[in-house]
């Protein structure tokens, strides 16, 4: 969790139950120890907003494509769920062969229910979207390849 500067994970299993792992400070509690709490499912989970794909195992971030040198990695702040567009039935926000401005929003990382739009941090072309919709991403996995204009 430190690793990757969460503070708070749950992870909810209709078969094995439910997990909430936070992680305690100094300031808080006296010392850098996690706090960890159990509790079985009680009921059925609400159904996501978005319609998910199967789920992935995170097997840690995919490499790093070969780019040139006019190109740039647009890589995942965070661990989440990586989105094309801001809803299922909305336009995605780009496309390949696209031209985007500096500050575009690219897509959108969710994470513990909060949707994080991802900036375009350079104007230029989107040349390849590496993450498939609804697709699990980790933090620092290369997400698209854009070629800077």
């Amino acid at each position: 969790m430190q690793e990757y500067g969460l503070v708070e994970l749950e992870i909810d299993d209709k078969k094995k139950g439910k997990v909430r792992l936070v992680r305690g400070s100094a300031a808080h509690n006296g010392g850098p120890a996690p706090v960890q709490a159990f509790a079985p499912a009680l009921r059925e989970a609400p159904a996501p907003r978005h319609v998910r794909a199967p789920a992935a195992k995170l097997s840690g971030p995919s490499e790093a494509p070969a780019i040139a040198d006019n190109q740039r990695l647009v890589t995942s702040p965070m661990v989440g769920t990586f989105y094309r567009a801001s809803s299922p039935d909305a336009p995605q926000f780009v496309e390949e062969g696209d031209m985007v401005r500096k500050g575009q929003t690219l897509c959108i990382i969710e994470a513990m229910k909060m949707m994080n739009e991802i900036e375009a941090e350079v104007a230029g072309r989107i040349v390849k979207v590496l993450c498939e919709n609804a697709q699990p991403v980790e933090y620092g996995q290369p997400l698209m390849v854009v070629e800077i204009s």
